[in-house]
């Protein structure tokens, strides 16, 4: 029987330079990960792109595909968008899907797909009257938002710590032990 498929959905915050950590996670919690970033993501990993593909066994999506061009990615049955900055969870809760990472996670609400998505933003980002609003919209839309206490607590501006984001604790929320 073939490995269940995580979708790693990451956005250009800090973090997302530990996606290799996140994927050896998610392979050791018997995930067959595929890995997706946002177009600055990508960027900020370009020098890691062949090895993290060796890794999953996938090609690393960026970009939506050209009609006609074949769809060479498995289905998911689970999706974890981290980390994602404010832009990313403010566009996912308005629809806003001008990045592939951001419309691939727009489908998964409507197709059923188990989504969860844990920010990375700073207490300033947060402090932003449409977060509160755009959080409260994806779980009213059956998202799990990882924030808070045992997740992503926003840190204050220049204060964060990429090497603690909390990647276990996300990746066995989504595998239901936690």
């Amino acid at each position: 029987m073939p490995a269940p498929v995580l979708y790693l959905l990451g956005s250009a915050a800090p973090p997302v330079l530990d996606a290799a950590k996140a994927v050896r996670l998610g392979r050791s919690l018997g995930w067959d990960v595929v890995l997706g970033l946002t177009p600055t993501a990508a960027d900020w990993l370009r020098d890691d792109l062949a090895g993290l593909e060796e890794l999953t066994g996938h090609p690393v999506k960026s970009r939506y595909r050209r009609p006609g061009d074949p769809d060479v990615l498995p289905p998911a049955d689970a999706v974890l968008f981290a980390p994602a900055t404010l832009n990313s969870v403010n566009s996912l809760a308005l629809g806003i899907t001008t990045s592939w990472v951001i419309g691939y996670a727009a489908e998964a609400i409507g197709k059923g797909v188990p989504l969860s998505v844990m920010p990375c933003t700073s207490t300033a980002l947060t402090a932003h009257p449409q977060f509160d609003r755009s959080v409260e919209t994806l779980r009213g839309a059956g998202v799990r938002v990882l924030l808070g206490e045992g997740f992503h607590v926003p840190d204050e501006p220049g204060r964060g710590n990429p090497a603690v984001y909390p990647w276990a604790a996300a990746l066995q929320a989504v595998t239901g032990r936690g």
